[in-house]
């Protein structure tokens, strides 16, 4: 079945059985923002919820990388480009600049430059020692856990591996003006970082809420030179209104995403330079024990930090790829943000995914206390390898992630963001599973400084 936005033709899986009314597509201001939005759907096919991976995939080709290569944009029948087509020349553009700084050595110098003397890579593979014993059995077996140090980078978060990439693209197209949203403000801090390194104006867009819980990322972001405006909401809210301030000066302003979401090209920009985290795992693992990890675990917000993880290791079929999302008071409570978990597919900001949307297609709120977690949508190629079953998905609550966050510091010495705690609570259900001597990687996204308040109001609270 093929369907239109705008004279975008999106081709949907044929088996596909429709028991609602017909999708319906606006470019109103609506809820769902100025763009597409897709009236949500529920089909009877096998497509929603089994692996696909045979059918999604050329029948002689199974390299995931390949078919995207072939295939722009598309995960599977995830992604596209479901916006007004005011929007289409500015991202054609933009996907050309990209696909042309991919091969321009000069660009590749100045960004690995940047990204070892500014940035700080790369970033330590750290041997948990103290957390790998906390784990062992009474047989004093059990797998081996590393933390990838992305807490580490300047500024304290994967965020600037990003930030700084698509701030020099910004430069060389003549954009002075960047734009951006951030929820936890990790991603604001490495925008504004970035935008001062290379002289470029920033203006950051951030939930009210998100404003109360990270008051020293909102001072830190000021410091760096940046124009912080509050948004009535969250992160799904300021991502909107950054988009709506984009649009509006498309000429002179970039929008600079800091997550694997929104049309083509924004979502393989992002996962291309966040794969360096999975690049030097892979030769860091080589370095340390000869071979590669056995389990790489990462949370999933939108899936920025898991991709970049991930992306490396896809074709290793012998490395379980899992992500953590956020339960937040439980899966039942109407209170989280796990989306692969309680979602269906629908298209938001511009990209069809996994959403998590009410009865009329309507965007639902979504609580974590790990904020930087609570968009109310996953990116495409995360929705894919879900789909296929690549990768597995978990979930894990606000209870579990403090948890993880105070037993970090106990054993180890290191604040791991809230974000990242999701996926250290997962080492819980999963170390008991695993063979002796395993090798566990898991993603330190960020730095858990920011979090040291609402660790101690929680505590206080329960």
């Amino acid at each position: 079945m093929d369907i239109v936005c705008n004279n975008i033709s999106f081709q949907l899986p044929h088996k596909l059985s429709i028991t609602r009314t017909p999708f319906t597509f606006t470019t109103t201001k609506s809820r769902t923002g100025p763009y597409c939005s897709l009236q949500k759907y529920s089909t009877s096919s096998p497509i929603m919820r089994k692996p696909l991976i045979n059918s999604l995939l050329p029948k002689t080709d199974h390299d995931h990388r390949e078919y995207w290569k072939l295939n722009p944009g598309k995960f599977g029948r995830f992604g596209g480009k479901f916006v007004p087509e005011t929007l289409i020349t500015c991202l054609s553009l933009l996907e050309a600049e990209f696909n042309f700084v991919l091969q321009d050595t000069k660009f590749q110098e100045e960004l690995s430059t940047a990204l070892r003397d500014y940035v700080g890579r790369e970033t330590p593979l750290y041997f948990a020692e103290r957390l790998t014993d906390h784990y062992r059995n009474e047989k004093g077996e059990g797998p081996e856990i590393y933390l990838k140090r992305e807490d580490l980078n300047h500024v304290g978060a994967h965020k600037i591996n990003n930030a700084i990439g698509q701030a020099m693209i910004a430069k060389r197209m003549g954009r002075k003006s960047i734009v951006a949203a951030t929820g936890a403000g990790q991603h604001g801090v490495a925008t504004a970082a970035a935008c001062a390194k290379l002289a470029l104006d920033c203006t950051v867009f951030m939930g009210t809420a998100d404003m109360e819980k990270q008051s020293s990322k909102v001072l830190l972001m000021k410091l760096l030179g940046a124009q912080v405006k509050a948004v009535d909401g969250c992160f799904k809210e300021a991502s909107s209104e950054a988009i709506r301030n984009w649009v509006g000066n498309l000429e002179k302003s970039y929008y600079l995403t800091g997550t694997v979401v929104g049309p083509h090209p924004c979502p393989i920009m992002v996962r291309e330079f966040q794969s360096i985290i999975g690049k030097e795992t892979r030769k860091q693992a080589m370095e340390k024990w000869g071979g590669k990890p056995d389990v790489l675990l990462a949370c999933v917000g939108s899936g920025s930090n898991a991709l970049g993880l991930f992306h490396e290791f896809i074709n290793d079929e012998d490395v379980r790829l899992i992500g953590v999302e956020a339960a937040g008071f439980g899966l039942d409570s109407g209170k989280h943000a796990a989306t692969l978990a309680k979602g269906e597919v629908g298209v938001y900001h511009g990209a069809m995914s996994y959403l998590l949307q009410d009865e009329e297609g309507q965007i639902l709120g979504t609580h974590s206390v790990g904020v930087g977690l609570e968009y109310p949508g996953v990116g495409p190629e995360i929705s894919f390898l879900r789909d296929t079953g690549r990768a597995e998905f978990y979930t894990a609550t606000d209870q579990e992630a403090v948890q993880a966050y105070q037993r970090l510091c106990r054993l180890e010495g290191i604040f791991p963001a809230l974000e990242a705690s999701h996926a250290l609570a997962f080492l819980e259900k999963l170390c008991p599973t695993l063979p002796n001597g395993a090798k566990v990687v898991v993603n330190c996204s960020g730095g858990g400084d920011k979090d040291v308040d609402t660790v101690v109001n929680y505590r206080y609270n329960q």
